[in-house]
């Protein structure tokens, strides 16, 4: 007799719109009563037939070699075959035991049962799944509807919308006069005062078929800026120069850049728009597409990348700007990245793999000294000096400017000027405030006499704009033609600043012979010091004085701080000076290190302080023979003498001894 499974799945082969129910109670009828096994196994071969259908368990039993058992009349055997079927395992080859029946159909019970449970939460995933790409269709459509419509409708814009356009036409329509820095800033390197030679250095340059990267050196409001940009001008005419005609000037400020590790922010290189970030285009951003920026080294492609105060920027961004000076490309880089996506746009794929273009001319700008630029950019870089503005530059800007405002300058106006600054920048804007006074003057005088009256400024002008706006002279006159026991100018220097520094002394002879005292300066350093100690064994080689039989008293007026050896000269002819009394005159000023050998050692800055001793002015200056290279002969009209010991410093220091009588 076959067992009731097989009939019930023959019948339903057979007869596929057959009632179910009514078939198995006629085959109940026919087997008669069975026990709890047999119904269990008919039951797991009933749900077997409603999870798979008929046809396809007849596949599935076949596939794992159980048919053959499906149809057995030994309930061992159909059990085995619900073991292949319901663990997908057709290796099970021992045949349970009657004895072993119920608990294995116990656990083929709940295996199946945690069959049904997962197909159910996988039918409800799938729904979901179905739901959200329906949502995410229906969204996309729209989109692509609005789309649609923005581009038909270009010009229809929302009552709001056409509302705040007007207001933008509106304050266009407003607009000032230049500003005074626009109209009087130089148009042509001509009219850039004071720098032919830097000028003229930073066109060769970049006027070369082999443009260099370049940094500028120079105290603030001396015309940095404005002559990276002029130049740029004048190379683009030149025959060998690689500038096109649209070649571009960036320019930005090395104090509003910073590193930003993410790489989110950073206009100086390019950053990456990552999806999940603001910012991201919504089309990359919802098919997790990282959208590469470039930054300034691209928009400066060809042309001039200005970066001014570039002592300022952060450490870091200087060796990431290393990095693509060497690539002449800016790389990007990004954790959402994956090359083979396909939805990837073209020229996103292209920056990724290939970088931004980013082939230009550094040119970076500071006040700062060499030594805060970081050294691996100073190697790459040649180095130009912008030099300090004397009062002769001061006046000659101030009257190219005045021309430029048709106004006429009282006696005495640019010299007045040039005495409260040695800044171009400075030295213009105290002349507008003066101008803007005169024309309040001449306004009122204009309707007084009821005609046009020129514009005049006058030295009562400048007195006012210094007044308000607390100005005091920058150099006061320092030098002069007569001689003085115990008092001498040196140099220091500043930056790129040089100035005088006054250095004085006075000698007692002491109570007791041989326990004099050396007072100096605390604030004056431990440097200038050690120049003490080495002037005075100077001293005792050179006359065969002691300064110890003496009391002796140096100091530094204004209380500076010396931060170097190069005062020892200066206090040396002082100490002599004082305790020989042979006046020095004080219309030279001196540099130089003193060793104990009494020779004159070279210093730095010498260039900077020949323009303090200007500023101060001193007619003749000594340097160490060692720095006479350093400097021009005759620079800004000074005296230069080199000179390699004390006694050659002392012969034009000091007022020769007054001879003895023979009485």
């Amino acid at each position: 007799m076959k067992n009731f499974f097989s009939k019930l799945l023959n019948l339903k082969t057979q007869d596929r719109d057959a009632n179910l129910d009514s078939a198995k109670a006629a085959l109940e009828a026919e087997m008669g009563p069975r026990d709890e096994v047999d119904r269990k196994i008919d039951a797991l071969f009933n749900l077997l037939v409603d999870y798979y259908g008929s046809d396809k368990l007849v596949i599935k039993a076949g596939k794992m070699d159980a048919l053959q058992y499906v149809r057995s009349p030994k309930r061992g055997e159909r059990v085995l075959a619900l073991q292949r079927i319901i663990n997908e395992n057709p290796t099970i080859k021992e045949v349970p035991k009657d004895d072993e029946l119920l608990n294995i159909l116990e656990q083929l019970t709940e295996q199946f049962s945690d069959i049904l449970a997962r197909r159910s939460v996988e039918d409800d995933l799938e729904k979901k799944v179905a739901e959200r790409l329906e949502e995410n269709h229906q969204d996309y459509v729209k989109d692509i509807k609005m789309q649609i419509l923005k581009e038909e409708k270009k010009n229809v814009e929302s009552p709001l919308e056409q509302k705040k356009r007007e207001h933008l036409e509106d304050l266009e329509k407003v607009s000032l006069t230049q500003s005074v820095m626009e109209l009087l800033r130089p148009s042509s390197t001509d009219e850039i005062v004071g720098q032919k030679r830097a000028v003229d250095s930073l066109l060769a340059k970049l006027s070369s078929p082999y443009p260099q990267h370049l940094i500028l050196y120079g105290p603030p409001g001396v015309g940095k800026t404005t002559a990276a940009r002029l130049v740029l001008e004048e190379a683009k005419k030149r025959k060998l120069s690689p500038f096109t005609d649209d070649a571009p000037f960036i320019e930005t400020d090395g104090t509003t850049l910073r590193w930003d590790p993410r790489d989110m922010t950073n206009p100086l290189l390019g950053s990456v728009h990552d999806p999940i970030y603001q910012g991201a285009r919504r089309d990359l951003a919802d098919t997790g597409i990282p959208e590469p920026k470039p930054g300034l080294v691209t928009d400066a492609h060809g042309g001039i990348l200005f970066i001014d105060e570039i002592g300022e920027m952060d450490v870091m961004l200087q060796n990431k700007l290393l990095k693509v000076l060497e690539d002449k490309r800016a790389f990007f880089e990004s954790a959402y990245y994956d090359p083979a996506d396909e939805k990837i746009p073209p020229y996103i794929k292209k920056l990724f793999e290939e970088g931004a273009p980013a082939d230009f001319v550094l040119i970076g700008a500071t006040t700062r000294e060499a030594s805060h630029i970081n050294p691996a950019l100073r190697s790459r870089c040649a180095e130009i000096y912008f030099e300090p503005l004397t009062p002769a530059n001061i006046q000659e800007i101030v009257r190219n400017a005045a021309k430029k405002l048709s106004a006429d300058l009282g006696d005495g106006v640019a010299e007045l000027i040039s005495e409260y600054t040695i800044e171009g920048r400075k030295a213009i804007n105290i002349l507008a405030d003066a101008y803007s006074l005169a024309l309040e003057r001449n306004a009122q005088q204009e309707l007084d006499q009821e005609a046009d009256v020129t514009v005049s400024i006058e030295k009562a002008d400048i007195y006012r704009v210094a007044q308000v706006s607390r100005l005091s002279p920058y150099v006061t006159q320092k030098a002069s033609d007569r001689l003085e026991v115990g008092h001498i100018f040196g140099l220091g220097v500043a930056g790129f600043l040089g100035s005088v520094i006054e250095i004085e002394a006075i000698a007692f002879e002491a109570r007791e012979k041989g326990k004099g005292t050396v007072r100096f300066n605390e604030t004056a350093g431990s440097m200038a010091k050690d120049s003490v100690f080495n002037a005075a064994s100077v001293v005792r080689m050179i006359t065969g004085k002691d300064i110890h039989d003496y009391d002796i008293h140096i100091n530094v007026i204004g209380g500076g701080n010396i931060d170097g050896p190069s005062a020892g000269t200066a206090i040396l002819t002082a100490i002599l000076s004082a305790i020989t009394k042979r006046p020095i005159r004080q219309d030279v000023a001196v540099t130089g290190e003193i060793s104990l050998q009494g020779r004159v050692r070279p210093v730095g800055g010498v260039f900077e302080k020949a323009y303090g001793a200007k500023q101060a002015g001193i007619k003749t200056l000594i340097i160490p023979k060692e720095n006479s290279k350093d400097i021009p002969k005759q620079h800004l009209g000074l005296d230069i003498h080199p000179v390699s010991t004390a006694k050659e410093a002392f012969d034009l220091l000091l007022a020769p001894e007054p001879e003895k009588s023979e009485d």
